[in-house]
């Protein structure tokens, strides 16, 4: 196991282009760290150049305490877990596990002993004497995790492992690794586009965006608070709304005036922001969560309520995903997607997710209100979090 430190490492190809900028991030031993982000945002430029795959341009790599920048792969006893999980179809789990402890020269009681007590370890040993076309496909990711296990590696690392299974096995899957990290207590590097698997596997999750990362912390911390808009708009599904206005100050204290509609913030909602005063008169976007929205019963537009005209509805079974054309407010799309592609600025749909039992369809008016505690508030300008 091994501490993975990166201090301002930059990767830049001939061409010009910056795969990823003075990238400053520190992996704990033991340590499940997922790297999230679009495709192209420098994700996977940082496993490889943790696994030595990639030349660093600037900046220093630092594992297990010593500098890497100049070592071998084969130097750096890190082991990377690939996404077929590359076992040998005509060999048995015991010889797949020990595999690369034979081409190393190792001497078969060495191996033997080593085999066991990592097929021990990860609830292999009645499986040993199988072949890989007779496990599941958990079972298959145990096994190629043991062959890596078994040469005592300083950390993991798994770039889009299961981005080709279905969404039932996927789901499987990433609890399987998740308990085998556990078990094993290996420092593992994770690369994901997919931000179910960021926020359901990792410790801490870093976030990264055309090569530099945008905040790193722990999952429950990017969903309540997001360092920016673009994390705002990137973690979270379905994805927070996002709503451009203005702080105002008013008689009693402060009010966001977002287009025709206006919500008081009330003394809960500027004591967790002491800066929004400094923002009176100044453009925001102020986001909020599909989840964060109540029904109201009574669908009368009025002071704090958002109003609208149901476009169409997802029924989710215990929850209603309902599409909102809202009165006299827009709402904009940031960011990029999972692909990497920019998303519009053009108006778009308010989305809420409410009780699965309430009888709404679509084109119903409805209003809905909400916490302004748990409204979230950005710069429009930096489109940094307003907090403190």
């Amino acid at each position: 196991m091994a501490e993975i430190v990166f201090e301002r490492v930059t990767k830049r190809y001939d061409d010009g282009q910056l795969a990823v900028n003075a990238l400053d991030l520190k992996i704990a031993d033991g340590e499940f760290l997922v790297l999230v982000g679009p495709s192209g945002c420098g994700k996977s430029t940082a496993l490889r150049m943790i696994a030595g795959l990639e030349e660093i341009s600037d900046g220093v790599l630092v594992i297990d305490g010593a500098v890497a920048n100049d070592l071998s792969p084969r130097d750096r006893n890190i082991a990377m877990v690939f996404q077929s999980y590359a076992l040998y179809p005509h060999l048995t789990v015991a010889d797949n596990i020990g595999f690369g402890l034979k081409v190393r020269g190792s001497n078969k009681a060495e191996i033997r002993t080593k085999v066991e007590e990592t097929a021990k370890l990860l609830e292999l040993t009645e499986l040993l004497d199988r072949k890989p076309g007779r496990l599941s496909g958990g079972q298959r990711q145990r096994v190629a995790m043991g062959r890596a296990l078994v040469r005592s590696p300083k950390a993991f690392l798994m770039d889009e492992p299961l981005s080709n299974l279905d969404a039932r096995l996927r789901g499987q899957m990433r609890a399987e690794i998740a308990h085998l990290q556990k078990m094993t207590g290996v420092t593992t590097v994770y690369v994901t586009h997919d931000q179910v698997e960021a926020m359901t596997m990792g410790d801490r999750v870093a976030v990264m965006n055309k090569g530099v990362l945008q905040q790193l912390a722990a999952p429950r911390t990017l969903y309540d608070a997001p360092a920016n808009l673009f994390v705002a708009g990137f973690i979270g599904s379905p994805p927070m709304n996002l709503l451009p206005g203005q702080v105002e100050a008013t008689e009693s204290g402060y009010a966001l005036k977002l287009g025709q509609l206006t919500i008081a913030l009330d003394a809960a909602a500027i004591e967790s922001r002491p800066a929004i005063p400094r923002f009176a008169d100044r453009n925001i976007i102020a986001g909020i969560r599909p989840e964060a929205f109540q029904f109201l019963e009574d669908a009368t537009p009025g002071p704090g309520r958002l109003s609208g005209k149901v476009a169409f509805v997802e029924d989710l079974g215990a929850s209603l995903l309902v599409h909102l054309d809202l009165d006299g407010a827009s709402v904009v799309a940031a960011g990029v997607s999972e692909d990497g592609e920019e998303l519009s600025s053009a108006r778009t749909r308010l989305r809420a997710v409410i009780d699965g039992t309430l009888p709404v369809r679509k084109a119903d008016r409805i209003c809905l209100s909400v916490d302004p505690s748990r409204i979230h508030l950005f710069d429009e300008a930096t489109e940094q979090a307003i907090i403190d």
